[in-house]
């Protein structure tokens, strides 16, 4: 009899594990791969942007029309392949440059109203790359700004050449939204050569990098287990344990890195050069107590600024002109 309840319990505990595994690997497959072409309709997002941000209108179909948005294209470090961007230079010269990094499931055009920001308001060269597996850059899984930060790295020494000249060296800011923002405080942990992509033979040769003067980051979140986690419960009223767990694991096993490793909290951590933290305040997808979290974990100096009544990644659109102000008082600060 107990013989026989063991088995019992055993057969249960093996089915129990086998449906979590599955769970869980869906799981990875429904966050991190997803159909592109529901996202990346070129046409209909720069209608949205027109719609959306209508101070820009003028300033792209300028950019268009003279065809002064570029296309550059670099192979990925990570693992060959092939990633898109798009640069631009200022109406004037300058040696200041931004780098502008996306969101999840996001894509350059969706970066191109902090462009123009950055481009017609400040006077600042532009890079503004897709992701990997965003966009028209190649990749079969989305890297939630982990491996991202390796390929940003990487983007930053393409701008960097582009717009050096003889006469002055290029001066790079860091820009990013939501998982841009994320993947930028990994990137701010590597610039100065202290994260573990010093341990990488390609990365000694471009680390550290010393025309980095900063960063901005806007609504990134703390960690990848955190947002998910946070997903989770919000979505499904389901714990991290086990799932999440099994689902790191998964994630590990088919893509080499896992969600406690990928980690903006740690770091953002590493990094001594200044940071600008933008989160709106009532953000829900990215809860807002994260920007507490991430900003107690930078050492100084670093900004703070909580937009009112802002959700997700929309703080721009929502305040323009306070955030233009903002960002170009803390830029000006460094560059």
């Amino acid at each position: 009899m107990k013989k026989g309840v063991i088995k019992i319990i055993l057969v249960a505990v093996v089915l129990l594990i086998v449906c979590l595994v599955i769970a869980a690997n869906y799981m990875v497959s429904m966050s991190l791969i997803v159909d592109r072409a529901q996202f990346f309709q070129e046409k209909e997002l720069y209608d949205n942007m027109r719609k959306d941000y209508p101070q820009t209108v003028n300033w792209l179909d300028s950019m268009q029309q003279n065809h002064l948005l570029r296309d550059t294209f670099v192979v990925s470090k990570v693992d060959g392949s092939k990633l898109h961007a798009v640069y631009a230079y200022a109406k004037k010269p300058t040696n200041k440059t931004v780098v502008l990094v996306h969101g999840y499931t996001d894509c350059t055009i969706m970066m191109l109203p902090i462009g123009y920001m950055y481009s017609n308001d400040l006077g600042y060269n532009i890079l503004a790359m897709d992701h990997h597996a965003h966009g028209l850059s190649e990749g079969e899984a989305i890297q939630m700004g982990w491996l991202d930060r390796l390929d940003v790295l990487n983007w930053m020494k393409v701008a960097h050449d582009i717009f050096s000249t003889p006469e002055a060296e290029a001066e790079l800011v860091v820009h990013g939204v939501s998982m841009g923002a994320a993947t930028t405080m990994c990137v701010s942990g590597e610039v100065e050569g202290k994260g573990p992509a010093a341990q990488l033979d390609w990365a000694r040769e471009i680390l550290p990098m010393p025309y980095v003067k900063c960063f901005v980051e806007d609504c990134g979140y703390t960690s990848v287990w955190d947002e998910f986690s946070s997903e989770l419960k919000k979505r499904y009223g389901l714990p991290s344990f086990p799932l999440l767990n099994i689902a790191s694991w998964v994630c590990d096993f088919r893509y080499g890195w896992n969600f406690t490793e990928a980690s903006p909290q740690n770091m953002v951590s590493l990094s001594s050069l200044p940071m600008f933290f933008i989160h709106g305040d009532v953000d829900t997808f990215v809860p807002t107590d994260m920007i507490y979290k991430v900003h107690a974990a930078k050492p100084e100096p670093k900004e703070i600024w909580l937009t009112p009544g802002v959700p997700h990644a929309l703080s721009y659109q929502m305040f323009p002109k306070e955030y233009t102000q903002k960002v170009k008082e803390f830029t000006d600060k460094y560059m």
